[in-house]
């Protein structure tokens, strides 16, 4: 899209391919670097960087709803170009969505430098990587237009979610958050809604391209399996008499939340190391 040439990181995919690269490449050496090495607390890095991404989710959240009522988009399907200036309005705040994606990497080397390696799942690694290369790609040719509706739900989803975390690195908040457990589905009805958003502009098309639907719709269904996935060893399955002996219920949920949920996000568990 010629409206966004030259923007930051976007001309060539080099770089997001190189950065996905150097963040696997973290994840590698970092377990081993690791290994034989005490976890580090972070508490005041993991206050600081909650609340940055809170602060930047909330700030995408606002902009975007704005810029798309003043722009009159249509909720059901939104072309690429009717809108004009609001259309470059909603492209650079999807610019610093794809930019979050980036900076999200630091979920997972957190991570590894907190020796949680049994967080980094493969939930959490595929979602990381293939939302920065994503967004690369939507950017370069749907930046706007239909393409606003996810963003907006996931900008939400994070204000609610590092505002959580950050608070739950303080110890006195922590009696006072009793939604975590909202969280969870929430999350689900995220991808729920932007699936059917997105077919909805394939029943009744209003010009956005029908490839990109159809990719984003697929997308958003694999993420959806995944989570149901363990959602359902969560809440579904009975653990035996002997599991519920050996190992507390505690340690494979909190709150409401199975691991891999948490391995989604940015790590921060009321474990007491930690504390």
């Amino acid at each position: 899209d010629a409206r966004v040439r030259g923007w930051f990181l976007l001309d060539s995919y080099l770089p997001t391919f190189f950065l996905t690269g150097a963040y696997l490449l973290c994840i590698w050496l970092g377990k081993k670097f690791m290994k034989d090495r005490p976890p580090f607390s972070l508490r005041a890095h993991l206050i600081v960087y909650n609340l940055g991404i809170t602060l930047l989710s909330l700030y995408m959240l606002i902009e975007l709803i704005l810029a798309t009522w003043e722009g009159g988009y249509n909720l059901q399907c939104q072309n690429l170009h009717s809108a004009g200036e609001a259309d470059i309005r909603v492209a650079k705040v999807l610019w610093w969505y794809y930019f979050s994606k980036v900076i999200e990497f630091m979920d997972t080397i957190f991570f590894v430098l907190r020796k949680k390696s049994s967080q980094i799942t493969f939930l959490h690694v595929y979602h990381h990587a293939t939302m920065f290369n994503i967004w690369w790609c939507v950017l370069n040719w749907i930046p706007c237009g239909q393409s606003f509706f996810g963003p907006t739900l996931n900008s939400f989803i994070h204000v609610l979610m590092y505002s959580y975390y950050g608070l739950s690195v303080i110890p006195s908040m922590r009696k006072y958050l009793w939604w975590k457990k909202y969280l969870t589905q929430a999350q689900l009805l995220q991808f729920v809604l932007t699936i059917v958003h997105t077919l909805s502009a394939a029943v009744k098309p209003c010009g956005f391209p029908f490839g990109c639907l159809m990719f984003q719709s697929s997308y958003m269904a694999t993420l959806v399996i995944l989570f149901i996935n363990f959602y359902i060893k969560t809440y579904r399955k009975a653990p035996s008499r002997t599991a519920t002996k050996e190992t507390p219920v505690t340690t494979e949920i909190k709150n409401g939340f199975h691991k891999d949920y948490f391995a989604a996000a940015n790590g921060f568990l009321n474990d007491k190391k930690a504390q």
